[in-house]
C-alpha cells in the first residue's frame, strides 16, 4: 500500500496504548479472541504495549466454533492469559424466555436478530470480566467494517477503546505482518464473520481492497462497488454515532 509505513503505524499504536493506560490509570487489558486477524492483532499490539501477563484473552464460541484452535494458537503464541467462555447456554435461555408464552405481545424468531445475539452476549461476558478484573475492554474493529457497517450495535462495537478504528482491513494485515510473535496465516486469514459461515467479502458484495480504496483513495476505481460501499456506509451511520438526544426545551 502506497505510503503507509505499518512499522510506524504499529509503534505508534503501541505508544498509544501505554499513554491511555497511564492517564487513565489502567494496567490491564481484556480482548476478546476470535482467531481472525484484528483481535490477533490487538493482542499482540497490547502485549507488547503492557506485558502479555496484563493481557487476558477471552475465547467464546457460541457452542461449536471450528477455528477455535486457532483461538488458542494466538494466545499460546503471545504468552496472554486465556480461559474460554461458551455462550451457547446463554443463548438458548434467551431462545427459551423468548418462546415461553406470555400476556405480552410476540416475537417471531428473525434470523437477523438471532445472529447479533452472540456479538452482543460477548460483550455482555467481556464486560463483566473486565469490570471483574479492573481492566479495559479493547474494541476491535478495523475502519474498513465501522465503514460499511460491518458490526453489531452493542456488539463489537463496544469497548473502552478501539485500537484498530484509524486503520482498514488491509492495513491491519499489514502491521500484523511487521510482528515476528504472531502466525502469519492467522493475520492473513480469509476474513468471516464466525456467524454467518461466509466469508466476509461475500456477505459484504464488495472486497475489502475494494473498501480500502474506496476510504484512501475515494474510490475503488469500480462505480457499482462504490454504490454498494456508498450505501452501506450511509444506512449504518447510526453505528458509529452516540445515541441521538431528543432536546426537551428546543424552540
Amino acid at each position: 500500500m502506497e505510503g503507509f509505513d505499518a512499522v510506524k503505524a504499529r509503534d505508534n499504536l503501541i505508544r498509544g496504548i501505554r499513554s491511555l493506560a497511564e492517564e487513565e490509570h489502567f494496567s490491564r487489558v481484556v480482548i476478546g479472541i476470535s482467531g481472525g486477524k484484528d483481535s490477533t492483532v490487538c493482542a499482540a499490539l497490547c502485549a507488547r504495549a503492557l506485558g502479555p501477563e496484563n493481557v487476558y484473552g477471552v475465547m467464546m464460541p457460541d457452542n461449536v466454533q471450528a477455528d477455535i484452535s486457532d483461538s488458542v494458537r494466538v494466545c499460546a503464541s503471545l504468552g496472554i492469559n486465556s480461559r474460554t467462555v461458551n455462550i451457547g447456554e446463554m443463548h438458548k435461555a434467551l431462545h427459551t424466555a423468548l418462546a415461553r408464552d406470555t400476556e405480552g405481545f410476540p416475537v417471531a424468531y428473525v434470523k437477523e436478530s438471532d445472529v447479533n445475539v452472540g456479538p452482543r452476549l460477548r460483550m455482555t461476558t467481556l464486560r463483566y470480566i473486565a469490570q471483574a478484573l479492573g481492566a479495559r475492554l479493547v474494541g476491535t474493529g478495523n475502519l474498513s467494517e465501522a465503514t460499511v457497517g460491518y458490526c453489531t450495535k452493542d456488539g463489537d462495537t463496544s469497548c473502552d477503546f478501539a485500537l484498530l478504528g484509524t486503520l482498514t482491513s488491509k492495513e491491519v494485515v499489514a502491521v500484523g505482518l511487521t510482528m515476528e510473535e504472531l502466525p502469519g496465516e492467522l493475520v492473513e486469514k480469509t476474513p468471516s464473520d464466525g456467524l454467518s459461515g461466509k466469508p466476509d467479502e461475500e456477505r459484504l458484495g464488495v472486497t475489502y481492497q475494494a473498501i480500502h480504496d474506496y476510504i484512501r483513495k475515494g474510490s475503488s476505481g469500480d462505480p457499482e462497488a462504490d454504490a454498494i460501499i456508498r450505501r452501506k456506509e450511509q444506512a449504518n451511520m447510526f453505528k458509529r454515532r452516540m445515541p441521538k438526544v431528543i432536546d426537551a426545551f428546543a424552540v
